[in-house]
């Protein structure tokens, strides 16, 4: 990998994007690494949670400023399309993710960060919805998930006046689950992230992909897919694991089977 670096510890995969020298501004050979690697853990029954952070205080500027000025000399349609690919790719992922946000987290790199599950920044944390600035539409599924965390007039406030918002001012919206202490955000990472990574990866999985429709769906649609959920549950060997755990007072070990 030439610009992420990829690290793995406990059933938790740490995905760090590593052009500190750029604020980790994304690249097209970003674009690939992480689509790859998105992939990678999808597939990977010993993969449990996935992290997306950034390197030397910085979670990602957006999009390198030194490739768009070559932008409508290029085919851009289907270069989108690639982010757009890796979007889904990390909305489909059936394992839960967490963004670990430090520093800048501004345009398509604001909108990586929340597409994770879960959003953890530090205090010096900055977002900004910041393409009309550089005389872009809104990307990386930031039309989609904006509205859902903040509501339409929220949302285009974020993205048509693409201001600068502290970790605190984007928490009081509702982009971000929580707002630590810069010397926290590693221990709260850390810490959820193994508490996931513990958990019953079948019953997470489902979960996650009920939440993700249930906004989508009519109410009578997304209880059936609850009562189908809870069917594959109870035929897995972590239900039993759960039940004994429970009966015996003690941690379960689920295997995801």
């Amino acid at each position: 990998m030439e610009t992420i670096v990829v690290e793995r510890a406990s059933g938790v995969v740490t995905v760090t994007l590593n052009r500190p020298e750029r604020l980790n501004a994304l690249t097209a050979t970003m674009w690939e690494e992480l689509g790859s690697v998105f992939a990678d853990v999808a597939a990977s029954s010993a993969d449990r949670v996935l992290v997306v952070t950034g390197a030397g205080g910085a979670f990602c500027s957006g999009a390198d400023l030194s490739s768009l000025a070559t932008l409508a000399d290029r085919p851009v349609l289907a270069a989108m399309r690639r982010v757009g690919d890796v979007a889904v790719a990390l909305h489909r992922m059936p394992k839960p993710t967490i963004a670990r946000v430090d520093g800048v987290a501004a345009g398509a790199g604001a909108n990586l960060a929340l597409a994770c599950d879960l959003v953890v920044a530090s205090e010096r944390s900055r977002f900004c919805e910041i393409f009309a600035k550089r005389g872009l539409s809104v990307d990386f599924a930031g039309s989609w998930l904006l509205p859902r965390l903040v509501g339409l007039h929220r949302a285009k406030e974020l993205v048509l006046l693409a201001d600068m918002l502290s970790a605190r001012e984007a928490a009081a919206m509702g982009l971000l689950n929580r707002v630590v202490a810069d010397d926290e955000l590693d221990t709260v990472v850390d810490d959820w992230a193994a508490r996931l990574a513990a958990g019953p990866p079948i019953a997470l999985s489902m979960s996650k992909l009920l939440l993700n429709t249930g906004l989508d769906v009519p109410f009578e649609q997304a209880v059936e897919a609850e009562a189908q959920a809870q069917a594959v549950n109870a035929a897995t060997a972590d239900l039993k694991e759960a039940l004994a755990a429970y009966a015996g007072r003690r941690a379960p070990s689920f295997e995801g089977r």
